[in-house]
């Protein structure tokens, strides 16, 4: 019982200890991290498993291990704010891979890519004929983003000249029967206002599971409904 005790308590301080450094290190998703970013999180995170079900190490060492390689990783990444030379060495630079519809065979091989990765690549992108591709470009994180030739590129209403309306920004003011007041207010509007147009509209508060409004007034709503699956998914 006292070590499930030990454990729990480990569990705590590590949890506290990585969120903490998280929220210095700032946001990224996994795919945006850089192989430096990458390694630090392995790293940090085994720290903080082996302080946690190790029971023979004392818990500040690997507490202390957590701060000094998250430490290490901020002023690193200020570093590499400031110098381009060191951002290039630690997070990288994009590398070209197609060009003008031609495979780059150099580049290839610097990022370790084989044909059939960038061919993957380009067909989840959407275009399984790589001659339709103007460039494509491993970034540094790994991503490859595409730059079709202009005669395949997606027509745009500017290309129709058509005045198209202004986009709204949206904001959850109810999600699973809650209202989001902060939200409310961002938008300009209270709780009274909702409620008011919720009554108009003979809406049960408990009977939404999410409801938006954008800068344009727009109010969806979406309601807690039983759909039965056809199966098509299954």
């Amino acid at each position: 019982m006292k070590d499930l005790l030990d454990v729990a308590i480990r569990a705590m301080i590590s949890l506290v200890t990585l969120f903490l450094i998280t929220k210095m290190l700032g946001k990224k998703q996994v795919s945006q991290l850089s192989l430096f970013d990458y390694v630090i999180g392995i790293s940090i995170g085994n720290f903080a498993a082996e302080m946690t079900i190790n029971l023979d190490s004392h818990y500040l060492h690997g507490t202390l291990a957590v701060i000094i390689f998250g430490v290490v990783a901020y002023l690193i990444s200020i570093l590499t704010m400031k110098s381009i030379v060191l951002r290039r060495y630690f997070m990288g630079v994009p590398t070209i891979v197609i060009e003008d519809g031609k495979i780059i065979l150099s580049g290839l091989k610097k990022v370790h890519y084989e044909i059939n990765d960038l061919l993957e690549e380009c067909r989840i992108a959407g275009y399984f004929d790589i001659s339709e591709i103007a460039y494509a470009i491993v970034e540094a994180s790994g991503d490859v983003s595409i730059l079709p030739k202009s005669e395949y590129k997606a027509v745009t209403l500017k290309d129709m000249k058509i005045k198209g309306s202004k986009a709204n920004i949206l904001a959850n003011i109810i999600i699973d029967g809650k209202i989001m007041v902060n939200n409310l207010k961002s938008m300009k509007k209270d709780e009274k206002w909702l409620l008011n147009y919720l009554d108009k509209k003979n809406i049960d508060l408990d009977s939404i599971i999410l409801a938006t409004l954008d800068n344009g007034g727009k109010v969806n709503i979406f309601k807690k409904e039983k759909i039965k699956n056809g199966g098509i998914l299954e």
